[in-house]
């Protein structure tokens, strides 16, 4: 297969070489309303056609079923794609709204072999800690984790939402590939801890939701917008009072966008992709999408770069945001810095 090319980057100091924008598969089954399944997959199809080779899933979402939805195309694709996928939070289909987050060794054990037997496949690329659980050691679920490296069922290890102190201590127990946090225009707690570690550890940065889970790209404006089930209707930033603040927010994303012939979208990718440069380590963002239309819109803008002024007209925006990212941000590490 020939195919077309997005730069590329390394994740980690030993990990996979990927293009430096991922594709986020979690919509195309669960949390954000109803989804085109012909249309996700087609999605699929047209990401690795323009350069995409990292695709992310978990095992939390849609109960498993995302990891179903996309093994076949990652079985027919093996030798181009990089997949990774996560365990930790525990969900319950006659409780939909149940949470529990779970690093017991004998939970990670379970939940590797589960997740190689959905996707079907002998082995996970990119394995991630999808929260942290101050309950249980991190040394102990790190070492789990590294267990199964040694057994050849994962390749490399990934932490999501922790901070830059859990960061370098999972380090000091096995090599990081990459840290999953949200990382936007919108959203930049990690600055403070999370990015400096991961640059002096080598470790890439895989922002998800650098769209703001659609806000940014100016797919809604509030969250009555949005399907009864959709799960962007419970997170505080895009309801009430919030939500009207925040939109105000987004005029110099628009700006730009109407200045330079992109959308808002693009705007705020290349915002993100230009961290990379800004804080010296490998960033490669994974938005989120089900439709080819915005797949091309998100890919295009991997290579764009913003100006300096345009840098600072975006660079208070995260400060005035209002609302948390999350309803119960206990379960987020950076929160407990």
């Amino acid at each position: 297969m020939s195919l077309p090319t997005l730069p590329t980057a390394l994740l980690g100091t030993d990990g996979p070489t990927v293009g430096v924008q991922g594709l986020g598969c979690m919509g195309m089954s669960d949390f954000y309303g109803p989804t085109d399944t012909p249309e996700a997959l087609a999605t699929l199809d047209a990401a690795l056609e323009r350069g995409v080779t990292l695709f992310d899933t978990a095992d939390a979402y849609g109960f498993g079923r995302n990891e179903e939805l996309i093994g076949p195309f990652v079985r027919a694709n093996r030798d181009h794609v990089v997949v990774a996928t996560k365990f930790a939070f525990e969900r319950k289909e006659e409780d939909p709204d149940y949470r529990g987050i779970r690093n017991d060794p004998a939970y990670i054990r379970a939940s590797v072999d589960a997740s190689l037997r959905r996707l079907g496949v002998d082995v996970i690329d990119l394995y991630y800690m999808h929260r942290r659980d101050p309950a249980v050691p991190l040394a102990e679920s790190v070492g789990t984790m590294a267990e199964l490296v040694r057994a050849g069922k994962v390749r490399h290890l990934g932490l999501s939402e922790v901070t830059g102190a859990e960061l370098r201590e999972a380090y000091a127990v096995h090599p990081i590939a990459a840290l999953q946090s949200e990382w936007s225009v919108f959203a930049r707690d990690v600055e403070r801890s999370a990015v400096p570690a991961a640059a002096e550890l080598g470790v890439a940065f895989v922002p998800y939701s650098p769209l703001g889970r659609g806000f940014l790209a100016g797919s809604f404006a509030a969250a009555e917008e949005l399907a009864a089930d959709d799960v962007r209707r419970t997170q505080p930033r895009f309801t009430g009072a919030n939500a009207t603040a925040n939109a105000e927010l987004l005029e110099p994303l628009r700006k730009i966008a109407g200045a330079r012939g992109l959308t808002p979208a693009q705007v705020a990718l290349a915002w993100v992709q230009q961290r990379a440069e800004v804080h010296g380590l490998t960033v490669v963002p994974i938005p989120g999408t089900r439709r080819r239309t915005r797949l091309a819109e998100n890919t295009a803008a991997a290579t764009l770069r913003l100006d300096a002024g345009e840098l600072a007209a975006l660079e208070p925006v995260a400060g005035l945001v209002a609302g948390d990212r999350y309803p119960n941000m206990a379960l987020i590490s950076t929160d407990r810095e």
